[in-house]
């Protein structure tokens, strides 16, 4: 016996012991290094994660909803003053926003990942204060899916993908809700006031092409044109879709009354909620879908009464 009280080991239960603790270490060092992560963001930059982050700061809603929809809305600590969905990111400080950040309440929330847009010119600020960094700006539907699933990679969510592929059969499910129609429906869509207008090139069109009707605004305009209301009046839209601030001037636009979708009352008029749902591209891009598709159902139905 040792001083210890324990039996002295033999040379060979020796070696076996020592073999053993050193299994033991390589073991919870493999655990650390399966952690291990390298990802580059949309600024082309690195970003290192020896294990998945245990508080996150978004400044994007849309970043917010894709951590929350991944089931790991509990990792954030403070979110930017848009971020609005699901409710329980109202309760949580808010830092300014994406362009305008309060780089002191940030730090202070002492996080060890910030999720921002790539047009924000803060990252180098919070690199240069130690705080990780993953620019991520998703624009089309290609975009959502692999911002999903890189954020998935950094939180160690395994079924990221499965995520996608549900938001993109329910896409499917709301095009196949639409009644075809010998002409393909002309839309405008009404983004924002401005009148800024969702082109065929952005997620807002990609969605309008995938319910088999035609955008007015073509893909050369860009994402997201600010327009002259006349062009919209040249156009002159089947159906047009916009927010309920858009429509609170819409008989001060000159011309307008005289367009077919409004003497024919297929505007569509969308609540706040409602907007925040439709010019998101995030994980409820396909609520947006059905919010799209039902609006086309009932004035294709209000036509046929």
């Amino acid at each position: 016996m040792n001083q210890c009280g324990l039996p002295y080991l033999e040379k060979g239960q020796m070696m076996l012991a020592r073999w053993m603790v050193c299994m033991l270490v390589l073991s919870m060092y493999g655990m650390g290094a399966a952690h291990a992560l390298q990802v580059t963001d949309e600024r082309g930059i690195s970003v290192h994660f020896t294990q998945p982050p245990q508080r996150i700061v978004s400044l994007l809603p849309s970043l917010t909803e894709t951590v929350c929809e991944l089931g790991q809305c509990a990792l954030l600590v403070g979110v930017d003053r848009y971020s609005n969905y699901p409710d329980r990111v109202k309760k949580l400080p808010q830092v300014g926003g994406g362009l305008d950040p309060n780089i002191e309440a940030i730090v202070a929330l002492k996080p060890d990942l910030v999720l921002m847009a790539t047009s924000s010119r803060f990252g180098d600020r919070l690199q240069s204060l130690g705080i990780k960094v993953l620019a991520l700006e998703p624009k089309t539907h290609a975009d959502v899916k692999r911002v999903l699933e890189k954020v998935g990679q950094v939180l160690a969510v395994q079924d990221a993908a499965r995520v996608w592929r549900v938001i993109d059969a329910a896409t499917s499910a709301a095009a196949q809700s639409i009644p075809h129609t010998a002409t393909p429906i002309r839309v405008y869509f009404e983004a924002n006031s401005g009148p800024y207008g969702a082109s065929e090139s952005s997620f807002i069109g990609e969605t309008l092409t995938r319910l088999g009707v035609k955008n007015i605004l073509p893909a050369a305009l860009g994402p997201f044109p600010k327009l002259n209301p006349e062009y919209i009046v040249r156009a002159n839209p089947d159906v047009i879709m916009m927010g309920q601030r858009s429509v609170d001037n819409l008989e001060q636009r000159p011309g307008w009354q005289g367009m077919r979708a409004v003497r024919a009352h297929r505007v569509c008029v969308f609540s706040a909620e409602q907007s925040d749902i439709l010019v998101r591209p995030g994980p409820r891009m396909a609520e947006g879908a059905r919010l799209m598709a039902q609006c086309l159902n009932d004035k294709i139905e209000s036509d046929q009464r």
